[in-house]
């Protein structure tokens, strides 16, 4: 969709707003004016940094600042979603402009205006927990390629090296001895493939935790060295 496309359907949203409209005034891509009301528009086909850094700019004119784009196919669609939440961060309004057999519809998808974000108590405290339980870092942020080491494997790989030392295990004495609250959950689930089921309650290594016991080697060496 060209962006000229764009022009007349939101002109008509704001002209039946009893605004007044111009195009392209002074570097602004629609301008709309009702009494002391100053509204600026800049539209693009597609959603890109330009078009955010070009309404950054544009709020030292005014703080009605819209960003005018075609419509999302779907807008709950997470990406959209967050650049919904970007423009409300940065004080833009978002249009969606819809062009169909039938015309031509804009909608808001969030007005300009200061912006708050809404805490999240349960993702802070699950943010705490995952940073609590983690012995060490092992990971290096923006990283990629080896697997990153949470909490879960790390205790995990407490399990497969205590395996790895001591044989086929209970799961009583895995918990005591690898110091995982959660050693039966984590057996049982084998999210990873690193542990079998000999017997009722007794497990041992796999040739895949044997291989992780080595790869994480460094992670186990920090983590457990009483171990």
């Amino acid at each position: 969709m060209k962006e000229a496309r764009l022009y007349g359907p939101v002109k008509e949203f704001w002209t039946a707003r009893g605004y007044t409209v111009r195009g392209e005034v002074a570097g602004c891509d629609l301008v709309a004016r009702r009494d002391e009301e100053l509204v600026v528009v800049e539209l693009k086909n597609s959603m890109n940094l330009t078009l955010i850094l070009q309404g950054i700019d544009r709020k030292a004119i005014t703080e009605e600042v819209y960003l005018a784009v075609p419509a999302p196919k779907n807008p709950r669609r997470s990406q959209w979603v967050k650049t919904v939440r970007l423009c409300r961060m940065l004080g833009l309004g978002l249009l969606m402009v819809r062009i169909g057999p039938r015309g031509a519809r804009v909608e808001v998808a969030c007005e300009p205006g200061p912006y708050k974000p809404r805490s999240n108590p349960r993702r802070r405290r699950l943010l705490l927990e995952e940073f609590t339980r983690r012995s060490g870092d092992f990971n290096v942020g923006g990283s990629t390629g080896r697997p990153l080491v949470t909490a879960y494997r790390e205790e995990a790989l407490r399990i497969a090296d205590y395996l790895h030392r001591s044989g086929p295990s209970t799961v009583k004495q895995i918990r005591e001895a690898a110091s995982s609250p959660k050693a039966g959950p984590i057996l049982q689930r084998n999210y990873y493939g690193w542990f079998v089921r000999i017997a009722r309650g007794v497990y041992d290594l796999t040739p895949v935790g044997q291989k992780a016991v080595e790869q994480y080697r460094d992670v186990i060496a920090a983590a457990s060295p009483q171990l």
